[in-house]
């Protein structure tokens, strides 16, 4: 009698020890798959797709500080090609202008208005003018906010008996503004001015 209640014992015990085992291995796998789940979204939610030509890509979010510097240059460029590039249609210099006066402050409106008021629009109209630019390059320090940068770029004049090539240098400053759909990068370009806009080479049409 007394040796089965002490197997009865043994075996309560022992039935108790793998219990507590058990349990103590379902937390275990609990804690694992939660942290693992929990990591998976995270690096999901780190990575968006995109669908290009038929294909999705893969990309991948990160700090704003990271993308300064290509999100600027790309600010800038945006900007001048958008004020620079004309045509003899009074509604596409509008839209343009209207387009890259939501990038800038008031300096970049005075320097319309001058244009304006000296009947530089006019005349690209009158005389069936179109203007175009390419931006060789955009330098910006992004060591000291509002961020300095300078921008290279060459600008043809399209006439129909020439094409005149010009020399193009401005500066300003970026400033940190919100996003919206007429400013995807989220700076305004403030102290805008050209520092030099001059005749490289005049070819015959």
């Amino acid at each position: 009698m007394f040796k089965q209640m002490k197997n009865i014992d043994t075996a309560f015990r022992s039935i108790r020890s793998f219990t507590i085992i058990v349990i103590i291995g379902c937390v275990l796998l609990c804690c694992f798959t939660l942290y693992k789940s929990f990591r998976l979204v995270a690096e999901m939610q780190s990575k968006v797709y995109i669908l290009a030509n038929g294909k999705a890509l893969e990309v991948y979010a990160s700090d704003r500080k990271e993308n300064i510097p290509v999100e600027a240059k790309d600010h800038v460029k945006t900007f001048h090609q958008y004020f620079f590039t004309l045509d003899p249609d009074d509604k596409v210099i509008q839209t343009n202008i209207t387009k890259a006066l939501y990038l800038a402050d008031a300096s970049a409106k005075r320097e319309y208005d001058n244009l304006k008021e000296n009947g530089y629009y006019a005349n690209i109209i009158a005389g069936n003018i179109s203007q175009k630019i390419k931006v060789d390059s955009v330098a910006v320090n992004i060591n000291e906010y509002p961020y300095y940068f300078r921008c290279y770029a060459l600008q043809n004049i399209i006439r129909t008996t020439s094409i005149v090539s010009r020399s193009l240098i401005t500066e300003g400053y970026l400033r940190n503004v919100s996003r919206s759909d007429n400013n995807p990068h989220g700076f305004l370009i403030e102290r805008w001015a050209t520092i030099e806009n001059k005749d490289l080479k005049i070819e015959n049409r």
